[in-house]
């Protein structure tokens, strides 16, 4: 009997919550240990963190890759919120900057404006 469509949901839900398990678990692991091992500064604009506040410093990944976590951290640098966002946003930003695809300007508003104003004199 082939599997029915609640016995593939069932599966898929499994699997999601194994993903987000094991993702919660990568996260606690690595973000507890660059906590321990740096300064609660943020590495771009220096402001310093509390117990109070701690929740929005964040560790960012230098090579943007998540599964890189080395026990030495130097993979890892604590940012605040808004300058990890400003890091991705960058990285994005230059991923989409490719300036060979960009589509450049054909129209020119003034390729005529010598002729035209001759015209104008002449009559």
């Amino acid at each position: 009997m082939p599997p029915t469509n609640k016995d593939n949901q069932t599966h898929v839900d499994k699997l999601v919550a194994s993903a987000r398990a094991d993702y919660d678990t990568r996260q606690k692991g690595y973000r507890q240990r660059a906590l321990k091992m740096f300064p609660w500064i943020c590495g771009r604009c220096m402001r310093e963190f509390t117990r109070e506040n701690l929740s929005e410093l964040t560790v960012h990944h230098r090579d943007h890759n998540h599964d890189n976590n080395p026990q030495d951290g130097s993979n890892w640098e604590l940012l605040c919120l808004y300058c990890h966002d400003n890091e991705h946003q960058r990285l994005v930003e230059h991923a989409t900057s490719n300036t060979k695809d960009r589509a450049t300007t054909t129209h020119n508003p003034f390729a005529d404006l010598k002729d035209q104003l001759n015209q104008k004199k002449n009559n």
